[in-house]
């Protein structure tokens, strides 16, 4: 699912759970948790990217060719580690541990890569949310498709409307 998206799902979910919760979350902290797993994934390799088409005279670049992409290479290999219950899980867990409470907020970045399953091809960046354990894909439907996109986008804005109208009514003072 593209990036706007997951940070959309993941506030809707944060407002929502704060409707159910005691302790509640906070809605920015899940969204940019939500976000995560592809920030981390593509920020550098992109930066990479523009630093070489800023940095290399336009002949230069031409002559390296498509064949020789090694962002895209660490692209995958970051993927892969964002995009993994078991790392999602040990930095939970790590950060448990230190801050003595579940940091439900992080919540978002399980969220990411629960959402990414159904919605990736193994042709595309297919989720590897087993890594490092295992390496099985399963192969959705392309986020990328026109269909999905309308879709998705408009079960966002339903979801946004129902939040809206099942707001809370805060009681006056």
């Amino acid at each position: 699912m593209d990036i706007f998206a997951h940070g959309l799902w993941a506030g809707a979910a944060a407002i929502g759970a704060n409707r159910k919760l005691r302790t509640p979350v906070r809605p920015l902290w899940v969204v940019l948790w939500g976000v995560f797993p592809d920030l981390f994934a593509f920020t550098v390799p992109l930066a990479l990217v523009i630093w070489q088409r800023v940095a290399d005279p336009p002949q230069a670049v031409a002559e390296a060719g498509r064949h020789s992409m090694p962002h895209l290479s660490l692209a995958w290999d970051l993927y892969q580690v964002s995009h993994s219950y078991v790392v999602f899980g040990a930095a939970f867990a790590l950060v448990w541990f230190f801050r003595k409470r579940p940091v439900l907020e992080m919540l978002g970045w399980a969220l990411h890569v629960t959402i990414d399953i159904p919605t990736h091809t193994t042709r595309f960046f297919p989720t590897p949310f087993l890594w490092p354990v295992a390496s099985f894909h399963a192969s959705g439907i392309s986020w990328g498709n026109r269909w999905f996109m309308i879709a998705n986008y408009s079960a966002l804005a339903f979801a946004y409307l129902l939040l809206w109208i099942t707001r809370r009514r805060e009681p006056k003072a």
